[in-house]
């Protein structure tokens, strides 16, 4: 799809150069009024069509005014993903796997004495007369 398309799509004039706030806005307003859930069954097809189209449109200009290098682009994000530093060092990992140790190791503890006492209980109601059992 080519930019002018694109543009006129969206509601914009064919030459007009949008900035992202404003095609992300004129996207929003035109997938509020094309979506193909709000169309009855028989109206769905061409709804899917042109929600498809605006789609296009939409990824079209946003590529488009991330690969000319034009100026109109000013809200550019960067996205970082991780764990936040609070100081900016490199953290303790140690000190962040601590809780979880005394989780685990507190749930086989007690785990072992809830089986031991289990076993213990059902050997003194069942008396086993197998001399290899204990």
């Amino acid at each position: 799809m080519r930019g002018e398309e694109a543009r006129t799509l969206l509601g914009f004039p064919p030459n007009s150069r949008p900035t992202l706030p404003q095609v992300k806005a004129a996207y929003r307003r035109k997938v509020w009024e094309s979506h193909p859930d709000l169309f009855p069954a028989q109206e769905k097809p061409h709804a899917e069509y042109k929600f498809k189209l605006i789609s296009e449109a939409y990824s079209c200009l946003l590529s488009g005014a991330r690969g000319e290098g034009s100026t109109s682009v000013t809200n550019a994000r960067v996205v970082r993903t991780g764990v936040p530093r609070a100081q900016g060092g490199r953290g303790n990992p140690a000190l962040i796997g601590v809780p979880f140790l005394f989780i685990i190791l507190g749930t086989i503890g007690l785990g072992g004495l809830n089986a031991a006492r289990a076993y213990k209980k059902q050997k003194e109601e069942y008396p086993s007369h197998n001399p290899f059992l204990p």
